[in-house]
Formats: structure tokens, C-alpha cells, sequence
């Protein structure tokens, strides 16, 4: 059943907007030389000034907006009084630290509502192009940039062979290529932040991202969702089931799909298949 267009509106633009102000805090670190004050959460897993500041400022507007929502931010204490809320903003300040320190661009902004467990608006932004995608449920999917604003869609690609497969830049793993094998996926583009590549799927710039292992989070998820399915793609755990949210445990399922649509099952069925081989 499709949802009223007008819907959500409000967070749609609330969202898009932090974005943006977001956007501005990263960019003068970025632009501010070596020293964005690195830390280190734990193994392998870095924080920086502005991860800290862009949540900051994220959390304390979306407060003021909307009081009576609860809100999961990966630089915040998770406040379990969330479980019992209806709506849920999920927000990643700087999805690709690694990205951001080695100064490559490849890093996003995501911002998303949930509302009773399912994505309802969200924008990302690249901070380096310029260029935010928005959507909210029913309303589509859109993009705004220096060329102004344009409706979404994924790729209509329906050969595998063609298919544009993004892979991670710095945790690519050899159970790949055995999908690549077994797909028989020809193309493959090395790319940063888990938001980059669904900001990349929901552009129609790539056709499909399959993730193996464990290590994402609600908030790696909850905007790619809704840009996704509003551009016309998928984005579903291996068993082709909707992704959790607003749960205890903010880890998501290890492994999932985000595609174009048009085969997503036979992808799924490919990673089945891996994964109960060991590879």
C-alpha cells in the first residue's frame, strides 16, 4: 500500500537541512590540516573532532525539532528508553572516518527517521561534491547539487555480467571474489564509507554491494534504506527480510544485499549459497 505524499515532509526537510550544516562543520576540519583530533574507540574503529562536533550539532537541532522523538547517533550514549518509542533518528555525523583522515572524500553525512521499525525519511550528503539525496516514504527520491534538483533512480541494468559491483576500499575479502565467481560479476569499483557506496547505488552510479561480515550498524543503514527503495532498488538481509531497527542490539544482520532490483534474488541466492559454503 503506498504512503500519502505528504507524509513526513517536515523530517525530510529537517533532515536534509542538518545535512547540510553538518556538511559545513566536516568540511573545515577537512580543510583544516592534519590535526582533526584522532582517537580511538577501540580496534580499528577511529573517531575524530568532527565526528564529535557534526553530532553535536545533529542531536541537539533534531531535539529541538522534535522533542517527543528518541534519537540513536554513534557518537552518543544509546539511551534504551528508545525501545519504547514509536520514532527512532538514527544519525551517522561522518560515516568513513578512515576515509576522512586519509583525506580521499570518500565519507558521508546520514540522517534517517524510523518509525515503528521502517525507515520514513533520511537524507545523505557527500560533503566533498556537494551533492544531498533526500526522501521520505512515498514522496521519492531526490537529488540536489550545483546543477539544481532531480528525481532519482536506480540503474534498469538487468544483466549480471554488467552489473557494477562495489567493493570495500579497506576491508575488500577474498569471499568476493567466490561471489563474483558465482554470479558472474565482471565489474568491480573499490569505494569507501558504507554510505558512499548506497549514495552511489541510489544514483543509479552502480548496480550492486553485497556486505559479508559483521561490523555495520543501525545507523550505517536506516537513510541508504529509504533512498534506496524510493530510487526503485533493494536493500534486504540475506534471507530477503526488511533490516531490524530500534532494537537492544544496534548491530545488524552480518550479512546483506543492496541492489538495483531487477535480480536482486538471484543475488541473495548466490550469497545464500556462500555463506553456507563457508565463502
Amino acid at each position: 500500500m503506498s504512503e500519502p505524499a505528504e507524509r513526513w515532509v517536515r523530517e525530510e526537510r529537517v533532515a536534509a537541512e542538518l545535512a547540510r550544516r553538518a556538511a559545513e562543520v566536516v568540511l573545515r576540519w577537512y580543510a583544516g590540516g592534519d590535526d582533526v583530533g584522532l582517537e580511538w574507540k577501540g580496534r580499528d574503529d577511529p573517531v575524530t573532532a568532527a565526528d564529535k562536533e557534526a553530532n553535536t550539532l545533529i542531536v541537539e537541532a533534531l531535539r529541538r525539532a522534535f522533542p517527543g522523538d528518541a534519537i540513536l547517533a554513534e557518537e552518543s550514549a544509546d539511551d534504551l528508553a528508545r525501545l519504547g518509542r514509536p520514532r527512532l533518528w538514527l544519525v551517522d555525523p561522518l560515516d568513513g572516518t578512515k576515509e576522512f583522515v586519509a583525506r580521499n572524500g570518500e565519507f558521508v553525512i546520514m540522517i534517517a527517521l524510523v518509525e515503528e521499525g521502517r525507515p520514513a525519511a533520511g537524507a545523505i550528503l557527500h560533503p566533498v561534491s556537494g551533492t544531498l539525496i533526500r526522501a521520505r516514504r512515498g514522496g521519492g527520491a531526490w537529488a540536489e547539487d550545483a546543477g539544481g534538483t532531480r528525481r532519482l533512480r536506480v540503474s534498469e541494468r538487468r544483466d549480471l555480467a554488467e552489473f557494477r559491483l562495489l567493493v570495500s576500499r579497506s576491508h575488500r575479502s577474498a569471499k568476493i571474489d567466490a561471489l563474483r565467481a558465482r554470479l558472474g560479476l565482471a565489474h568491480e569499483t573499490p569505494c569507501g564509507s558504507v554510505g558512499l557506496k548506497m549514495f552511489r547505488l541510489a544514483t543509479g552510479e552502480a548496480d550492486l554491494y553485497v556486505h559479508l561480515g559483521g561490523g555495520t550498524k543501525e545507523w550505517d543503514l536506516a537513510a541508504p534504506e529509504i533512498l534506496i527503495r524510493e530510487a526503485g532498488g533493494m536493500l534486504t538481509d540475506a534471507a530477503g527480510a526488511p533490516i531490524p531497527y530500534n532494537r537492544p542490539d544496534v548491530r545488524t544482520p552480518a550479512a546483506y544485499a543492496a541492489s538495483n532490483g531487477t535480480r536482486h534474488a538471484e543475488v541473495l541466492a548466490g550469497l545464500r549459497a556462500g555463506l553456507a559454503e563457508g565463502t
